[in-house]
């Protein structure tokens, strides 16, 4: 089975239909990583096979759930999971930031190189951006325990918007000490077929007064 035949058939496990023009983005952009990867250090999964599943179906997977037209991505790293989703949805305007100036010019070489109009590259800490217009949805993917995810970006979220926490394991510790003031929307395990790992997606919100 090719790569691109692979991708599409998981990702409509997940319940993600990809089209073959945007499987071939997807290909496109893991080439990217790889090649920068042998010069920068974007990402510790060096394999093409396991990329694909470790990077594209495990951001993949959370689509279904993210409802969200304006998304930032915190500590975005390779640009993951944002990349993958301003792909299969060019409708979304996807914003990516992280603090290290390399993985910054990568996702800038990415949106030239692939042409995603939809996808705007911020460059620095996440706490000194101030956009003009706030995020109804903010994800990140290992960036932080959630209430510092949440602490460094509750300024930038927009009223009624969703933060977006990807975790491994269940996160039991983390959502019996939420800030005050947050509350969970709702809990969802991802089943991410060639991962041998436990995936969660926490899904967050200013609580209702």
């Amino acid at each position: 089975m090719s790569m691109l035949s692979y991708l599409i058939e998981h990702a409509a496990i997940l319940g993600v239909t990809i089209s073959e023009t945007q499987g071939e983005l997807l290909l496109a952009y893991l080439n990217l990583i790889e090649k920068w990867n042998r010069v920068h250090n974007l990402t510790a999964v060096r394999d093409p096979n396991k990329m694909l599943s470790h990077h594209l179906l495990d951001s993949l997977s959370v689509y279904p759930y993210v409802k969200a037209k304006n998304l930032l991505d915190v500590g975005s790293g390779a640009g993951l999971p944002g990349i993958p989703l301003a792909i299969i949805n060019p409708a979304w305007n996807v914003a990516l930031i992280d603090s290290n100036k390399k993985k910054s010019a990568f996702q800038q070489q990415v949106v030239i190189e692939l042409g995603l109009s939809n996808v705007n590259v911020l460059s620095g800490r996440v706490e000194t951006i101030a956009p003009e217009i706030k995020f109804d949805g903010i994800i990140s993917r290992a960036f932080s325990e959630i209430n510092l995810f949440i602490e460094l970006t509750r300024n930038l979220i927009a009223a009624n918007g969703c933060w977006y926490a990807m975790k491994g394991v269940y996160p039991e510790q983390e959502l019996t000490g939420l800030a005050e003031g947050i509350e969970v929307v709702s809990v969802h395990e991802l089943d991410v077929k060639p991962l041998e790992a436990k995936r969660h997606l926490v899904i967050l919100k200013e609580a209702d007064d």
